[in-house]
């Protein structure tokens, strides 16, 4: 018995330390490589500039909406912070294009959970702009993000794939009554954003997991 109990764990670590995601483990967040980022809610606006610094956050407004515009990575870069206050209107973040073909399947995942001080609550929706009529309108996903900081007896925070909230945004386009299912950076709607309309939410983190795929509704009724 102990000689099988030996061999689980040899084969657990070797897939940690190789890449292989094993979710469910600890907080629920897949294991292997992945990229941090914590969106930061303050009470006052930042006043500093924070274009091109490059860190691991993204500064949104404590009470109020704030705007985390969406870069297409170049071919040869993947995440990174463009702009990290998203208190004077809008953040940047570039990222890679999940679904180039629109599968269903995101090459890469996201997952998130809210962290920080109990209480406080959050809405983030994935926007974009629609110009199929000439005449630009802001379209927002039917499907959000809603995290909630919960008390300390409701036990710890666990991570939850939110591939769905932010990779894609479900619209109804062509005006049948059925949402359709977008990738972000799809030619049918450009200038992709999240939108996070915070109710006191301290910390909300987010973890991209390249090695770990997502498949996703085609669309909602």
């Amino acid at each position: 018995m102990k000689k099988l109990v030996s061999i689980i764990l040899v084969v657990v670590l070797l897939a940690s330390f190789s890449g292989v995601a094993l979710a469910g483990v600890g907080n629920n967040a897949p294991s292997g490589k992945h990229y941090n980022l914590n969106i930061i809610g303050v009470p006052k606006d930042k006043t500093a500039d924070m274009t091109g610094n490059n860190g691991h956050r993204i500064f949104v407004k404590l009470y109020s909406k704030s705007k985390i515009m969406l870069s297409e990575a170049p071919a040869d870069e993947d995440f990174k912070v463009l702009d990290a206050n998203g208190t004077n209107g809008s953040a940047w973040f570039q990222l890679p294009d999940p679904d180039p073909t629109n599968s269903g399947t995101s090459w890469y995942s996201v997952w998130a959970r809210p962290v920080g001080k109990p209480g406080g609550s959050a809405n983030m929706t994935t926007c974009a702009t629609d110009n199929s009529t000439g005449v630009p309108v802001e379209v927002c996903s039917t499907e959000s993000y809603l995290p909630v900081r919960e008390t300390p007896s409701k036990g710890k925070m666990k991570f939850e794939d939110v591939s769905k909230y932010l990779l894609y945004i479900y619209v109804d386009l062509d005006g049948n009554g059925k949402t359709e299912r977008y990738p972000i950076f799809d030619e049918a709607l450009q200038d992709y954003f999240w939108s996070y309309n915070n109710n006191g939410l301290k910390v909300l983190q987010l973890r991209f997991y390249p090695e770990v795929p997502s498949t996703v509704p085609d669309a909602y009724e």
